[in-house]
């Protein structure tokens, strides 16, 4: 609890506020006004809807009360009467206090004074008064200047200043006053004389008469009304009241007062009506009465008041405030203290505040205000706006270009921040000109950055902005963007009227086309006149400033046919149907002349026909015939029309249609000159065009992709169209489209339409919308579809064939360059040259991801063609150029099996190779004898030179560290494996075997390298000398490791190129023993390493040549389990410290 017993509130709330006042002139007033929110607080006064600026005569009390000194109540701006109101204001924001009215006490001048009576003894008296205050006076009266005693049943003195006097006596002579108070005066009315004169015997009955009926009353709420009913008669009539509608009258605020004054205290609503007074003889039927309206004013009192809101950002909050009186009262709405006027984000429906796309500006205190005649109140209510942290920021370079005279395009970039939270796009669009214009918004999805507004009124100012939306709210709405639609050709022609002023002229006039269907500025007018009679039509071009032109010259009592078009800067407008006028006749002259014809549209089929004749006119005028016609129909009429009519209604019309009307007066003597003018009704509907509910949009919009340059579309059409004209626009755009200008818009009356000469292989994007009867329904929601790719436009390529076998090759290559799509499938045509001419291919397909094939079952002694062709999803591509392959007879496969691989540009030079003369086999034989005893005579001798070269490290070992034993050791090592690189063949294989791949289909043990298959030799002849003795192979591992392992220096570690041990992975005596082949260097960046085929497993085109073991010495840290010194002395072959 706060000091004083307040509650700390958080939101501003009054807890005084200033009450209507009334002053003495010169005397000092406050005005209260206290509130209580989160400090500070800050307290303003309004007067009459402007700020009050302190003085020293007007100030602001430290509690937020208004003092004033000296209150002037003179008329002028020094006045201080007026309507205050207190503004509070914290950081939540402000807030109004109700008005209060203060008001200077005056009193005027009596309005009516007491009359002098002359009253028989035992009749009535009645004076009256009327004087005007504020505050109301309180009326008493004197007699001869002293206070009427009014202790007397029979003296009523009524609140309005009515005094009753029943009964009269000689004593109640004397002069009468009224006497008016009031807080600021005193005033007393003129003296008025009562007579009491002898009473004459009345014997006959005489009917009751009212003397002082009831009054029509205007009553407050909670005030008080008088009633006076005052009767006369004989005997003495009875009076009572009852209510016309029969309502009984409410005993408990009702009471009368003297002889049958109705006295009404704390008037409610209920208590308004007709009240009847009755004065009855008794005994008797005979009555009279009289009977007042009383009507009762009501300030305004809520019925609902608008409760505190929070809503996201670009939510929408509705406030919801009714209030009643009488007379209804008028509502508005106040922001922070301010009158908040409709534009396109915030619209006030009746008693409705609604407050669309919501800004964080929008948090405020909110009230609804509601007021008449008789007062005002306010309720207040908070918007809070959620504002989310990681909300996308607004969208960037927002534009709007103009595509048409009914179309924008408007672009935008997506957010800066938070774009990826996007899900979807609002654009709201409103007429930049005019007051309380309708915002309309378009919701679009997140995939685009481009949409088009097509249907806008040509020739106008549009206002945009755009704003991105993500499930927790929406970004700041982008900047605002003007932008202007073309103007268009006018929509309808002019309305014309024609008349004659003689038998040899006509008049031809015209109003403005309406803004709505001039759609631009009229430049031109065209107008084209001919006689009915003749073919040959004259035309005039006026200025667009023209709306009336005198044709002069013309043939009396003829047919002339007249039309009209208009242009703007654009173009011509389609010209109106001809409009007929008959000049009058030469005898015409005294004929009655044309009336001035007006013809305004009532409704969609009523034509109100308006007219005058001219003052000037001296003919007689008999009457008026009236004739009309659809444009294009039959002419109706005539209709007779009295003399004194001036206007006449035509009805039962049809809606949209142009009709021609003709008026004429006429006499016994002749008709007169003819009015002709034309009129167009308009459209059926029952609430404004604006809000005529627009079509929906087609439903079930499916694509489907034609070819790599079409998609095919087709939608459901709306059920309510049946049987009416319908067409469609597609619009079609590439999805991501930055050039709004390439957005296709295409025309059909059908509900489908093959949409053609689209990019390859590219994304669409589809929406369609429907026209029907001038309205066009919202666009559907869009779909997305893609194009086919083109099929493949190159054969593969890199086609190669290599022999494999004697009856099997293998094809491999590579796919098609420039392919915008995946391969998924080869196709393999191979026949023989013979088969290939007379058309009979084999054909074998691959699945895309292969690029290799097995051709079995060749014949020998044939040339085979191969060609390759790549299919895709589409269809298939072209096939490649025939690449041949020369399947020989067995006895020369083997030395064909050596030939590299053959392909179209080197066939015949690989063929060559398969025929050798005798000459050349001796030459080769003996350069290969020759060759062989080279390499023995060499290998003799690094045999030699080795062991030399041990024997001597031995020695030079045993004097010094182990640094040279394992240089010579490795020097040994490595000099062996140079000096025997072709120990032995069999060796030679089962090194590779790891890097090469065995045919598997066929069950053949064929190695393949890159040059084609390795053949065996079958040769039994080893070197002996360099033949070891045959050892347990893990004994020769073990004996290897602990050379290496002997020769280990600190920091270092030797990994030996041999197969692995037996010894189980992760044993501390495990080494790394590995087996490597040489690269071939030459062909080191052929990226054809290997591909898969389904027929050989892997097939490698790498080739080695030479296949070394070989040693490496790395910066590996040792084991941790190091081979001691004894295991190293086991090895003779090692030096021994």
């Amino acid at each position: 609890m706060a000091p004083h017993g307040y509650w700390c509130f958080t939101d501003l709330v009054f807890v005084k506020e200033p009450v209507d006042t009334i002053v003495t002139r010169k005397d000092s007033v406050v005005l209260d006004c206290q509130a209580h929110g989160e400090s500070p607080i800050a307290l303003t006064w309004i007067k009459n809807g402007v700020k009050i600026s302190e003085s020293e005569r007007i100030s602001i009390l430290e509690n937020g009360s208004l003092y004033i000194q000296e209150v002037e109540g003179k008329k002028g701006e020094f006045s201080d009467e007026g309507y205050y109101q207190c503004l509070a204001m914290n950081k939540y924001g402000a807030m109004l206090s109700q008005k209060a009215r203060l008001s200077v006490a005056t009193m005027s001048a009596f309005e009516e004074h007491p009359i002098s009576l002359q009253v028989q003894e035992g009749g009535v008296a009645r004076f009256s008064c009327k004087i005007t205050a504020n505050p109301p006076p309180v009326i008493t009266w004197e007699v001869n200047r002293t206070a009427l005693p009014l202790a007397m049943d029979r003296i009523t003195v009524l609140s309005k200043g009515v005094l009753q006097i029943y009964g009269v006596t000689k004593k109640d002579a004397g002069n009468y006053r009224c006497v008016a108070t009031s807080m600021s005066n005193r005033r007393k009315s003129t003296e008025a004389t009562l007579s009491v004169v002898p009473a004459i015997p009345m014997q006959s009955l005489k009917k009751p008469v009212i003397i002082a009926p009831p009054q029509n009353t205007t009553a407050v709420l909670h005030q008080t009304v008088t009633l006076e009913c005052m009767a006369t008669g004989n005997p003495k009539p009875i009076v009572s009241w009852s209510r016309l509608d029969q309502k009984p009258i409410d005993v408990f605020n009702s009471r009368v007062l003297g002889n049958g004054n109705l006295v009404i205290s704390d008037v409610k609503v209920q208590h308004a009506g007709v009240y009847v007074c009755r004065a009855t003889t008794p005994g008797t039927r005979n009555f009279t009465v009289a009977m007042a309206n009383v009507v009762v004013l009501a300030p305004p009192s809520f019925v609902e008041q608008p409760e505190s809101l929070t809503r996201p950002r670009a939510g929408t909050a509705r406030f919801v405030c009714q209030a009643e009186g009488i007379p209804t009262p008028k509502m508005s709405w106040l922001k922070n203290g301010k009158k908040i006027h409709s534009n396109g984000r915030i619209k006030m429906y009746n008693s409705k505040l609604v407050i669309n796309q919501i800004i964080p500006e929008d948090d405020a205190v909110y009230q609804c205000m509601a007021e008449n005649n008789h007062g005002s109140i306010l309720s207040r209510a908070r918007l809070i706006v959620v504002m989310s942290e990681d909300r996308p920021s607004a969208p960037r370079h927002f534009r709007a270009e103009t595509v048409s005279s009914s179309a924008i395009i408007l672009s935008w970039e997506r957010p800066l921040y938070n774009s990826e939270k996007v899900i979807a796009y609002s654009v709201h669009y409103m007429k930049a000109e005019g007051l309380n214009n309708e915002e309309y918004q378009v919701v679009i999805g997140n995939d685009t950055n481009h949409y088009i507004i097509d249907d806008l009124d040509p020739d106008s100012n549009y206002t945009f902005y755009i704003v991105a939306y993500m499930p927790v709210g929406a970004s700041q709405m982008s900047d605002h963007v003007t932008q202007s639609t073309f103007e268009d050709v006018p929509l309808r022609a002019p309305e014309l009227s024609l008349t004659s002023r003689s038998p040899t002229d006509v008049l031809i006039s015209w109003l403005p086309i309406p803004t709505k269907f001039r759609r631009g500025k009229v430049v031109f007018y065209r107008l084209s006149f001919r006689m009915s009679t003749e073919s040959s039509v004259q035309v005039l071009e006026l200025p667009g400033t023209t709306h009336e032109y005198f044709l002069e010259g013309l043939m009396a009592d003829s047919v002339y046919l007249v039309r009209i078009a208009a242009a703007t800067k654009v173009g011509w407008g389609e010209s109106s149907l001809w409009t007929s006028h008959r000049t009058p006749k030469v005898s015409s002259i005294r004929a009655p002349r044309s009336p001035e014809l007006r013809l305004d549209p009532l409704n969609c089929t009523t034509i109100a026909v308006r007219w005058q004749q001219d003052p000037e006119d001296t003919a007689t005028i008999q009457g008026y015939k009236l004739y009309y016609k659809e444009e294009g129909q039959q002419e109706s009429g005539p209709i007779l029309l009295d003399v004194k009519d001036f206007d006449y209604n035509i009805g039962g019309l049809d809606p949209r249609r142009k009709y021609h009307v003709r008026l004429l007066a006429y006499n016994n003597l002749d008709e007169g000159y003819q009015a002709d003018q034309t009129v167009s009704t308009p459209v059926c509907v029952s609430v404004p065009d604006h809000m005529v509910p627009p079509p929906p949009p087609p439903h079930h919009l499916y694509a489907k992709a034609n070819s790599s340059s079409s998609i095919y579309l087709y939608w459901g059409r709306p059920a309510f169209s049946s049987g009416q004209s319908i067409n469609y626009t597609v619009r079609c755009n590439p999805v991501g489209l930055q050039n709004a200008s390439l957005v296709l818009y295409l025309e059909t009356t059908e509900p489908r339409i093959l949409v053609q000469d689209l990019e390859v292989n590219t994304k669409y994007e589809f929406a369609v919308r429907l026209h029907v009867d001038q309205l066009s329904s919202p666009w559907s929601p869009v779909v997305y579809h893609s194009t086919l790719p083109e099929a493949p436009r190159s054969p593969p390529v890199g086609v190669k064939v290599t022999l494999i076998e004697e009856n099997t090759a293998l094809v491999s290559w590579k796919p098609p360059e420039d392919m915008d799509s995946s391969v998924t499938q080869y196709t393999i045509l191979y026949a023989s040259s013979k088969d290939s001419a007379a058309g009979k291919w084999q054909k074998m397909h691959r699945d895309g991801a292969i690029t290799m094939a097995l051709l079995e079952n060749l014949l020998p002694g044939n040339i085979y063609l191969i060609r390759i062709s790549a299919s895709n999803e589409v269809g298939e591509g072209p096939f490649s150029i025939a690449v041949e392959l020369p399947v020989h007879p067995k006895e020369m496969v083997h030395n064909s099996m050596k030939s590299k691989h053959l392909d179209a540009a080197n066939s015949q030079e690989y063929s060559s190779f398969y025929h050798l003369d005798q000459k050349s086999m001796t030459g080769i034989v003996v350069g290969v004898a020759i060759a062989l005893t080279c390499i023995l005579i060499c290998v003799l001798i690094l045999i030699y030179r080795g062991r030399a070269r041990k024997a001597t490290i031995a020695k030079l070992a045993q004097g010094n560290d182990r640094i040279p034993q394992a240089a010579a050791l490795i020097s040994h090592e490595s000099q062996q494996i140079k000096n025997q690189p072709e120990r032995s063949e069999d060796a030679l294989i089962s090194a590779v075997v790891t890097d090469h791949y065995l045919d598997t289909k066929g069950g053949s043990d064929l190695i393949i390298n890159r040059y084609g298959p390795v053949v065996k030799k079958k040769t039994k002849n080893k070197w002996t000398f360099c033949k070891k003795s045959k050892k347990d192979p893990l004994e020769q591992s073990k004996t290897k490791i602990v050379k290496a392992a002997c020769l280990y220096q600190p920091n270092t570690s030797i990994r030996l190129g041999e197969d692995s041990s037996s010894t189980p992975p992760g044993h501390p005596d495990t080494f790394q023993i590995e087996r490597s082949i040489a690269a071939d260097t030459e062909h080191s960046g052929n990226s054809e390493e290997s591909h898969e085929t389904n027929d050989s497993g892997r097939y490698s085109h790498e080739s080695n040549d030479e296949i070394n073991l070989y040693s490496v010495i790395s910066t590996t840290l040792p084991s941790p389990y190091s081979f001691n010194n004894e295991e190293c002395t086991k090895d003779p072959a090692l030096p021994t410290n």
